[in-house]
């Protein structure tokens, strides 16, 4: 069973920027940049059957490509211990929650029971050990509050599939591409 995701791709410039935060400090495990992406959705486990199905509902979305900031950093959850490091999208731009609005109603299409939580737009940058340094940390996010990575233009999103291997980053495949258009 393929773990799918819908996500968009960050062009290289703006990796490159999210990769020259990694510093290294105790308990942080940094994303390699190939890896960085903006997860509209996770999916999870699925048959070829439903990935069949979820490709042609992905389809038929129509959002107006749009120009997207990376700003800011921060930690999630925002209560208990602190398991990621992402970048965020403070100023997003509204199209962006119509593509993730509609993308989730395309997925509902198909497997209702999907797990539809509250979007927090973000770049994953790193994964929190339970034995990270929190003091380390404070002054990292306070050293970056102020990042930002240059805009880029959101005309595309996709469809990933990952692959878990073991005491290394998954591997990500693209499976489709939906070009952004208007209606």
């Amino acid at each position: 069973m393929a773990r799918l995701f819908a996500a968009l791709a960050l062009p290289e410039t703006v990796r490159t920027e999210l990769a020259a935060l990694a510093a290294p400090m105790a308990g942080v495990r940094w994303l390699p940049p190939e890896n960085l992406h903006l997860t509209l959705r996770f999916i999870g486990p699925t048959t070829p059957e439903q990935q069949e199905a979820f490709e042609t509902a992905l389809g038929r979305i129509r959002v107006e490509p749009f120009i997207l900031p990376v700003n800011g950093v921060g930690l999630f959850p925002t209560r208990g211990p602190s398991r990621v490091l992402w970048a965020g999208l403070h100023h997003a731009h509204p199209r962006l929650f119509q593509l993730r609005q509609q993308v989730d109603e395309a997925l509902l299409a198909v497997d209702p029971a999907l797990d539809v939580s509250r979007f927090h737009p973000h770049v994953t940058l790193a994964r929190l050990d339970r034995d990270h340094d929190s003091g380390q940390l404070a002054k990292f996010l306070q050293r970056h509050a102020a990042f930002e990575a240059p805009p880029f233009g959101v005309s595309e999103f996709h469809l990933l599939a990952s692959e878990l291997q073991a005491g290394a980053p998954p591997l990500y495949h693209t499976v489709g591409t939906y070009p952004l258009h208007s209606k």
